[in-house]
């Protein structure tokens, strides 16, 4: 460490020496050409890994082929829809319905359900109360009109 002196304050600095850590290289070995070569290979381009791919192949020509339908945007995916199946008939009748505004979304109600019923009778008891109001509201006003 060393102790620097200023006139308004004094300051630590600490010196890092930097060691590489394992063995030492050889640039002239086998080894080290060899890897060096290969970086430089690398580098343009020039280094080829694995089996090399043989263009003739049916796969090679059936992946060329959906390269080019797929630029073209003619590749098809999926199974082909069969327009006279029961499901694609049911569909086109619900998009016609949807297109008319006559297609009843939801389920059908059954009007002699014990829910619908019960949601009968209150809906007749609010509109007994409604109208019991109104003639309140009516009485009201005739006696307000007379004064």
């Amino acid at each position: 460490m060393k102790k620097v002196k200023n006139v308004k304050s004094v300051k630590t600095v600490k010196t890092v020496n930097i060691v590489k850590k394992g063995r030492k290289i050889d640039p002239t070995s086998k080894r080290q050409i060899r890897l060096a070569e290969l970086e430089i290979r690398r580098a343009n381009g020039e280094l080829k890994k694995g089996r090399p791919i043989n263009s003739e192949s049916k796969r090679q020509i059936r992946i060329n082929d959906l390269n080019i339908k797929r630029e073209n945007g003619t590749l098809k995916k999926g199974r082909p829809v069969s327009k006279n199946s029961k499901r694609q008939i049911r569909l086109a009748e619900l998009e016609a319905k949807r297109k008319n505004g006559t297609l009843s979304k939801g389920r059908n109600i059954d009007p002699t359900s014990k829910r619908q019923l019960a949601l009968a009778a209150k809906l007749v008891k609010q509109n007994e109360v409604v109208e019991v109001e109104e003639m309140i509201n009516e009485a009201i006003e005739e006696v307000v009109n007379k004064k």
